[in-house]
């Protein structure tokens, strides 16, 4: 039996968003295909309760308001079980969706799944990763490599960018 692990490609801009159902903290099933009249933000990060995943969640969060308002709604999804993923979020007040794909599925057809390099050692792990999926459900942009740091604030403006063009 081999252990080898291969990372599938990112969806291409203009092609359709890979459809998932994943329960969320609560073990309620969300599905992709029940937000096709929305803006989707999908949002994969490696670990929740970690410094890096807190302060993206909770930048995500506070900025909800103002992505309702651009008629989007976000899910932040990682590989925790649905009990961890309701624990991070009560201790940190975090107030969008978060998923469980505990077996990696969406992760790895988003192209999230890849082998990483730190301090010198190679391992597989979530790639932090978003997308911005339109109303209809093509992917209309992506971020592979995400910076924490003023990442929301980019999506946001990403949005509000495409929306504009379109009006």
């Amino acid at each position: 039996m081999s252990d080898v692990q291969e990372t599938k490609p990112v969806p291409e801009l203009g092609t359709k968003a890979p459809t998932f159902s994943l329960p969320d903290a609560e073990g309620i099933t969300v599905r992709l295909s029940d937000y096709t009249e929305r803006w989707v933000v999908v949002y994969f990060y490696p670990k929740a309760d970690t410094p890096g995943c807190t302060t993206e969640a909770a930048e995500f969060s506070g900025a909800t308001d103002e992505f309702e308002k651009a008629g989007a709604v976000i899910f932040g999804i990682s590989p925790d079980p649905a009990e961890k993923l309701a624990k991070f979020r009560d201790k940190h007040g975090i107030t969008i969706a978060l998923l469980s794909d505990e077996s990696r599925t969406v992760i790895e057809k988003y192209g999230a799944w890849q082998l990483k390099k730190n301090y010198g050692r190679e391992s597989w792990g979530v790639q932090r990763s978003t997308f911005l999926i339109e109303p209809g459900g093509k992917v209309s942009h992506v971020w592979p490599k995400v910076r924490v740091k003023g990442h929301v604030e980019a999506v946001l403006k990403t949005l509000q960018e495409i929306q504009g063009e379109r009006a």
